[in-house]
């Protein structure tokens, strides 16, 4: 089957990686595993477009050009990952107007409360346009359900549960002794956590991991701290850092793929706020390799950790809460590595890609089949 595949967030070959990426990189390539032939169309990235009249009109100018192109190489199917508000898709619903061929979004949102606002009101209407257009909507957030069911049809709405390959993180005690041995940890209990450290919620987040630590090292407790990432706050939160007794954190730079899997493996555990965090792909990776999680209960974590089984998830903002969750980690082995294998057992069940998506794959047939 021939796909055409197009991310309006943000293109898969963007050189900013984020979780967002991630999943649309995996979609990409597990749609191409199965047999399809799948091209990203267009890397036209229409994160808050529409504030730019010049960005809108060439908007225009590329709804034409992947026509022609399509009309010359035709494909059966258009798939979006990703459209919202923010980043509505302005190619799919002109795409499935002109050619009569089936339009799939994964991971589409809606919410109302962004029409009554000047700023955000164009963005939810091109989004609703993207919605109403639709023939299915896949979402991997169970609290998009009810938002979309106030716009789609309930037969066109289905729920495929967040997912990654387990071929690239799974547990591994040769990478865990040599990275460990790397960042000199001994016999120290390691907590990792990781993040893009750009100037959002993302390096909030580290800062507030970094905050517990002080104080939970101010009270005594002896611990290495790893942080991968990198971006234009690495100074702010190294600064921030100094805090903390010398040789007892370590920043090992922007890592991917394999490394991340080795950085993972070589950790106890794994902690990060997740302010805001519509999924966080990082909790799953984290608990593919065996390791329990410490996060915020907000956003989308709730459907990744488990509350007391794979992780601590504590209110937003609740300091106390959230180191006395690190702490409990830190000083219970048996608990910690009870925790990790039972979140390294609820990803290879709930969330193995290869099993999830397959879902995906029978609703394109049928849609192509029916069209």
């Amino acid at each position: 089957m021939r796909i055409a595949f197009y991310a309006p967030f943000k293109p898969l070959t963007h050189p900013r990686p984020s979780g967002d990426q991630t999943i649309g990189r995996s979609l990409f390539a597990w749609l191409q595993e199965q047999g399809h032939q799948v091209r990203e169309v267009s890397r036209l990235r229409t994160r808050w477009i529409y504030h730019y009249p010049l960005q809108m009109a060439a908007s225009g100018l590329e709804q034409r050009r992947v026509l022609a192109q399509l009309q010359k190489d035709p494909v059966d199917c258009w798939f979006t990952h990703h459209c919202y508000y923010k980043a509505p898709d302005l190619l799919g619903p002109f795409i499935q107007t002109n050619l009569q061929i089936p339009y799939v979004l994964f991971q589409p949102s809606y919410a109302t409360k962004y029409r009554r606002k000047r700023a955000t009101a164009p963005g939810f209407y091109l989004n609703r346009r993207a919605l109403l257009a639709a023939d299915c909507c896949l979402t991997n957030r169970r609290q998009d359900m009810d938002d979309l069911r106030r716009i789609v049809d309930r037969e066109k709405i289905l729920f495929i549960p967040p997912a990654i390959s387990l071929d690239t993180f799974s547990r591994d005690e040769q990478a865990r002794v040599r990275l460990r041995a790397r960042w000199r940890a001994g016999e120290r209990t390691v907590v990792l956590s990781a993040a893009m450290f750009r100037d959002d919620v993302k390096s909030e987040g580290l800062a507030r991991v970094l905050e517990s630590c002080i104080r939970l090292q101010a009270r005594g407790e002896q611990f290495l701290l790893v942080i991968a990432g990198d971006g234009c706050k690495r100074d702010w939160l190294e600064q921030l850092a100094r805090r903390l007794p010398e040789d007892s954190v370590r920043f090992v730079g922007r890592l991917q793929g394999r490394e991340m899997r080795d950085f993972y493996c070589a950790g106890d555990v794994f902690v990060f706020p997740g302010i805001n965090e519509s999924l966080g792909m990082v909790y799953l990776e984290a608990q593919a390799c065996g390791l329990p999680v410490v996060a915020y209960a907000n956003g989308g974590i709730d459907g990744v950790v488990e509350q007391g089984k794979t992780g601590f998830l504590t209110k937003l903002d609740d300091e106390a809460a959230f180191d006395a969750a690190i702490l409990r980690l830190l000083q219970d082995k048996p608990l910690r590595q009870q925790m990790g294998r039972a979140a390294e057992f609820s990803v290879r069940k709930n969330h193995d890609l290869q099993k999830n998506y397959q879902q995906i794959d029978r609703i394109i047939e049928d849609l192509v089949r029916v069209k």
